[in-house]
């Protein structure tokens, strides 16, 4: 079995006039997260930690803000292509752990929807998905409600049969 790991990170202004999308959920709130696409931050992180783990750069890399077609594009579109990568590569995920990083809106309401459409988007049981919620306790842009951030680690697995 072949094992690979790769990690990702994201953060994103908060915008008024936008919709907030974590993880492929809407969450209501005044203000969501400026981009190029729907500003998913947290979609963002996984599918940056994916590439990381195939050794395939970043997102930037294979999505450019530059490229007209992907504005407004929904991240879990994104998230399905990489996976697609990492299939033809021959690897699942083994599994996945994140951290959304917001001080506003309050999300724990929307924390197992969150784990579930990460996993639907990895193609991966929500067994091997995490979804955590933090803040940053009122300290820094994050703290005084200006952005949202993500981090995630993914597992990548193949058998080598």
């Amino acid at each position: 079995m072949t094992l690979r790991v790769g990690m990702g990170f994201d953060v994103h202004a908060l915008a008024n006039g936008r919709r907030l999308v974590l993880g492929g959920v809407e969450i209501p709130s005044d203000r969501g997260l400026a981009g190029h696409s729907d500003g998913d931050a947290l979609l963002h992180a996984v599918t940056d930690a994916v590439l990381g783990a195939l050794g395939e750069g970043d997102l930037g890399r294979h999505f450019p803000s530059s490229d007209e077609s992907l504005r407004g594009i929904a991240s879990r579109e994104l998230l399905l292509r990489v996976i697609a990568l990492a299939r033809e590569a021959g690897f699942r995920v083994g599994n996945c752990d994140a951290t959304v990083i917001a001080q506003t809106p309050r999300l724990a309401p929307y924390q197992a929807a969150m784990r579930k459409g990460v996993s639907e988007a990895l193609g991966a049981p929500e067994a091997r998905v995490n979804v955590k919620i933090t803040s940053t306790d009122e300290l820094g842009a994050i703290g005084r409600g200006e952005g949202i951030a993500a981090q995630a680690v993914v597992l990548l697995e193949t058998s080598d049969e």
